[in-house]
């Protein structure tokens, strides 16, 4: 198979791109996307991170691959495989729930710190249009159709004015998990129109901590820490 020419980039475009390079190895590059960065594009001649991977490819047109996703709105860890295999191999482990995840999400409501739980909720998606909103998810009864089973566990690790900083470990993988079932216990993200939070600079949710099994044996883990937009929004929250 022919080999897929290498694009055009801009020096711009890819002094951005390795901007955003916190890690790399032989087999993965770690990324720490900013909010409002798509991880992939809509058609709508977006920048996205998929296409700014070509800052990375080899000559005969190789370039590294998206092995897992981000919202647009959410920041932080975010992988790519340097091969094929690498990217099999990581993209399996992420479906089979071997990697470890840590987000933090600023919510509203004070909880006491070191408070933690476990929302245990099946979520269905509901598609754009559905109830007059754009596609999101929401916690259903366990049975309903197109429900499927999703875990969040947390703790709060911060209290500030009316908010609380949470350490956030998804145990599943559904769309807006994380932001569904904290809408659903009464505490929405900072930030998070689409599930009534209050509003913010952003969506206050960042991918802060991945361990992630290695095809050699062992585990890797790689952390990438909140921009300024979200420390920043923090500092004005009291925290």
């Amino acid at each position: 198979m022919r080999n897929r020419p290498v694009p055009q980039m801009s020096d711009e475009a890819r002094a951005f791109a390795r901007s955003l390079l916190i890690a790399e190895d032989a087999l993965v590059l770690a990324f720490n996307k900013p909010s409002g960065l798509p991880v992939q594009s809509r058609g709508n001649n977006r920048r996205c991170l998929d296409e700014l991977l070509w800052a990375f490819a080899r000559s005969n047109g190789k370039r590294p691959r998206l092995v897992h996703r981000l919202d647009a709105a959410t920041s932080g860890l975010i992988l790519a495989a340097r091969t094929k295999p690498a990217a099999a191999f990581l993209s399996a482990a992420f479906e089979a729930r071997e990697v470890e995840k840590h987000y933090l999400a600023l919510v509203s409501g004070n909880l006491p710190v070191r408070a933690g739980g476990t929302v245990d909720e099946p979520l269905r998606r509901v598609e754009r249009g559905e109830d007059g909103r754009p596609a999101h998810a929401r916690a259903s009864r366990p049975g309903e159709s197109g429900a499927k089973p999703a875990r969040t566990d947390w703790q709060a690790v911060a209290s500030g004015q009316g908010v609380t900083l949470l350490d956030v470990q998804p145990q599943t993988g559904r769309m807006h998990q994380i932001r569904a079932h904290l809408a659903h216990i009464g505490h929405p993200i900072i930030g998070d129109a689409l599930y009534d939070g209050l509003n913010g600079p952003r969506l206050m949710l960042h991918a802060a901590h991945l361990t992630v099994p290695l095809p050699e044996g062992g585990t890797r883990t790689y952390e990438a820490p909140p921009q300024a937009d979200f420390t920043d929004a923090l500092k004005a929250f009291g925290l």
